[in-house]
């Protein structure tokens, strides 16, 4: 399963990238907000730092504003994926650049019946948002089964990018289903390192080298 980070913080998407776990980014409108940068500044300096996507969200609601605005993000850098919404327009959008060969991360799924629409638009990447049907009242790994299955079923390309992960178990959970692409804030991805045993593991190793009295750097 590749791992993408949720984030347009470009000091933890550089200290990530370092460990070599990173195989893109996903970014959205509010994430970039936050960043307080300018917009294709921080895209531009993101798609620097990683060889893989980083998807870069139009914010236009009409499929020929869409297009627009895709035509300028796709400029930034070949590894951009333009980022669009699942409705219509989105759709319309969708197959037009991927028609075109760009990558494609259709976001904001919650069905199933979403998730087929958009394999048979063409996305590159279908964005289920498991965290956020969780909180609705539904089941966010039902949702991802469903979609592998179907796309499955059909042998659809679409690449499966589990999104709104808020925990470790999201991300377990993901990879038994099979999903393609589990996108992470950086706390998230960083949890996944921890465990106590772990930690104690490496007290009592450190705890017993201290008593020899040796040092390995002279």
């Amino acid at each position: 399963m590749k791992f993408f980070v949720d984030t347009a913080d470009t000091a933890e998407i550089e200290d990530l990238a370092a460990t070599g776990l990173l195989d893109g980014v996903t970014t959205n409108p509010s994430l970039i907000a936050k960043s307080g940068r300018d917009f294709m500044e921080v895209t531009k300096e993101i798609c620097g730092l990683v060889d893989g996507p980083v998807s870069a969200e139009v914010v236009a609601l009409d499929h020929e504003t869409m297009m627009k605005e895709a035509e300028v993000l796709r400029k930034i850098a070949d590894n951009v994926c333009i980022k669009v919404p699942l409705t219509i327009d989105g759709l319309k959008t969708c197959k037009a650049l991927t028609g075109e060969g760009t990558m494609v991360n259709v976001t904001l799924c919650f069905s199933a019946n979403q998730a087929l629409l958009a394999a048979k638009a063409g996305a590159t990447f279908i964005s289920p948002f498991v965290g956020r049907h969780d909180d609705n009242g539904f089941d966010g790994m039902e949702l991802i089964r469903d979609i592998r299955l179907i796309y499955d079923n059909y042998l659809f390309d679409t690449e499966i990018l589990v999104a709104s992960v808020r925990h470790a178990t999201h991300v377990l959970e993901s990879a038994r289903i099979g999903a393609d692409v589990a996108t992470m804030p950086p706390a998230v991805i960083k949890g996944l390192f921890k465990h106590v045993l772990t930690d104690k593991g490496i007290e009592g190793f450190l705890a017993d080298w201290a008593k020899t009295g040796q040092t390995i750097l002279k």
